[in-house]
């Protein structure tokens, strides 16, 4: 096994009360947890990389929120946001979020079309 160091990183304090619920029940750490994540990606990434396919590339900057989800599909080649959906889930990466003005916006117009 690979020798390990310590770093310091920050994490929304929801998501850290989360991950400590699933490691609970998994009988694990969230350390655990946060190294077996990142272990995929980092491998799913490199070997993607070197066989010089930019899928996945392509559906992290989607999850990351660095392009939208038409780009992603252009760059992808396909034509529908089920294929796109069905991507993100076979990558093993999480559904970009809205930002919380554009969050905002759609509770808004939602209130609109309700009165």
């Amino acid at each position: 096994m690979a020798p390990t160091v310590n770093f310091t990183g920050s994490v929304d304090r929801d998501l850290l009360k989360r991950a400590k619920v699933i490691a609970a029940k998994s009988e694990t750490s969230v350390n655990a947890l946060f190294n077996t994540e990142l272990r995929y990606l980092v491998e799913t990434f490199e070997a993607a990389e070197a066989s010089g396919n930019q899928n996945f590339k392509t559906l992290l900057d989607f999850s990351l929120g660095r392009i939208d989800d038409q780009s992603a599909m252009n760059l992808l080649g396909i034509i529908s946001a089920e294929d796109l959906f069905l991507l993100m889930a076979q990558s093993h990466l999480p559904m970009p979020r809205l930002s919380e003005e554009t969050t905002r916006k759609m509770v808004g117009s939602l209130h609109e079309l309700a009165s």
